[in-house]
């Protein structure tokens, strides 16, 4: 089973949403996990919201931080977006992908349905990647390799 780390800054909206979606979406093929580089400590209102609006919840998740996982068990770390950093340990041996996802932190609940729906594209698209390396070797997958995804928002705008 693929694992896949989403990491934000506060693990209180984008990577608890990629969690969710990910775990959901991939009907069981990955495990998916999320942390942030400064957490929160609390899951946003407004993210449990607009994940129950597709029919999903957060029970038993909790905003925790980078320690708090195995990021040398990742087969793939995915950096959500404006000054997100994971560092990543020596022995890291997956892939390091970066979207352009903005923080809907302290926004409305329209923008984080927004945001929502384009961590939800961009899941789709990783998942669908994935689904895609099956079978092909490790050094295929791209050890520590470095990728951009096309997530483009204005941070802060509503309209897109």
């Amino acid at each position: 089973m693929v694992k896949v780390l989403f990491v934000c800054y506060g693990n209180s909206c984008r990577s608890q949403m990629a969690e969710a979606l990910a775990n959901q979406l991939s009907a069981g093929k990955v495990q998916a996990f999320s942390a942030g580089t400064h957490p929160l400590g609390v899951i946003s209102q407004d993210t449990r919201a607009v994940l129950r609006e597709k029919g999903m919840g957060l029970e038993g998740h909790y905003s925790k931080g980078l320690r708090d996982v195995a990021i040398s068990e990742m087969d793939v770390v995915v950096e959500m977006g404006y000054g997100v950093t994971c560092p990543l340990p020596g022995d890291f041996k997956g892939r390091l992908i970066q979207w352009g996802v903005p923080d809907p932190y302290l926004l409305d609940r329209s923008y984080f349905r927004d945001v929502r729906d384009l961590i939800e594209s961009e899941v789709r698209s990783l998942l669908a990647d994935l689904a895609g390396r099956t079978g092909k070797s490790k050094t295929e997958n791209g050890n520590s390799k470095r990728e951009t995804g096309n997530s483009k928002m204005e941070a802060g705008n509503s309209k897109m």
